[in-house]
């Protein structure tokens, strides 16, 4: 066997693998790891006390995260590495919460992505209602929502001139997060999240504690058999790709007769370009497929077609932060 393909296997074991390095990872997250060593340098048994663990891996598990560039050794003890420090640490920088939502949702239905290739059917535990009702698994789905969607505003911020709009719609706004953003750096604003109403009591504290609970109002419903609520400028982030195009279709219409006249609609999800895949693109596209019953990927034309024929004129695609693609529709005043 050549060098080359010595190489080439060493790459394919690699991935096999990569489920380990990504558990190490999300573990030392759950455990809390990262935040117990932010005051500085500790011993690996201070750490097992102080994390209630047993002992046994320890050092290998330790050893493993150092190899990930998450550690570092600092003479007999660890330190969180510079960008561990600065992404991983429970604080104002914090940027752990998709990690968490995927060790605590996503993680276990990919281990069925064989079966819903099979089957065509979801794997996640249980239904979306069934997650809602879980309060460990809705607070990892809910933290998942806001590291997503939180990088995006301000993208959505310079997607439209504001002035003279004064409410917006998020539609599957979740716990409010990405709107309590936009209306931070423009007070003349209101706002309406409109999702589950398992999520109000959520959706209640956290703009509480971003300081926008009293420009916010929850209403709780289905984003199919109840009308949305209506707007000067509606958002539909990391919604569509959850359903079947004719659902697509189905809500656009919707949105299209609660956004005022003069008003807009603004979608962005990861869209997979058909000529020029991207890999997190596609991957975006499986989570869908071991997540829900009938979501996917789909194409920015797709989403361009849909607010067209939904009656919204002057549509503009562009890509934006964090792997995605924003679509702009506006209604005629």
């Amino acid at each position: 066997m050549t060098q080359a393909d010595t190489g080439g296997l060493a790459r394919i074991n690699d991935l096999a693998l990569g489920f380990a390095s990504a558990k190490i990872l999300l573990t030392a997250l759950e455990l809390g790891l990262f935040t117990r060593l932010a005051d500085g340098p500790c011993s690996e048994e201070r750490l097992r006390t102080d994390l209630g663990l047993h002992g046994r891996g320890m050092t290998d598990f330790l050893t493993a995260l150092v190899a990930l560039g998450l550690l570092e050794r600092d003479g007999d003890g660890y330190r969180n590495a510079p960008h561990t420090a600065r992404y991983l640490v429970r604080g104002p920088g914090y940027a752990g919460g998709f990690l968490e939502g995927a060790n605590l949702v996503l993680y276990p239905a990919w281990g069925g992505l064989s079966a819903a290739l099979r089957t065509g059917a979801p794997q996640n535990a249980g239904d979306f209602e069934e997650m809602l009702g879980d309060p460990g698994r809705q607070r990892g789905y809910l933290a998942m929502m806001d590291a997503l969607s939180g990088p995006l505003a301000p993208d959505l911020g310079t997607a439209l001139d504001w002035d003279g709009r004064t409410h917006v719609t998020d539609v599957g706004g979740a716990r409010g997060n990405l709107l309590s953003l936009l209306l931070r750096d423009r007070p003349h604003l209101k706002g309406t999240v409109f999702d589950r109403p398992q999520n109000a009591a959520a959706c209640a504290e956290h703009t509480a504690a971003l300081g926008t609970a009293g420009r916010i109002t929850f209403t709780g419903g289905d984003f199919f058999t109840d009308d949305l609520p209506e707007c000067d400028v509606m958002v539909i982030g990391h919604v569509l790709a959850d359903f079947s195009p004719e659902q697509r279709r189905s809500l656009v219409g919707k949105a299209q007769r609660a956004v005022r006249p003069g008003g807009a609609l603004l979608v962005y999800d990861p869209m997979p370009d058909a000529d020029r895949p991207q890999l997190l693109d596609v991957i975006g596209s499986l989570h869908m497929l071991v997540m829900s019953p009938a979501g996917s990927g789909y194409r920015p034309a797709e989403c361009a077609g849909w607010l067209e024929e939904a009656g919204f004129r002057d549509v503009t695609v562009r890509r934006i932060g964090m792997g995605n693609t924003l679509v702009t529709g506006h209604r005629a005043g």
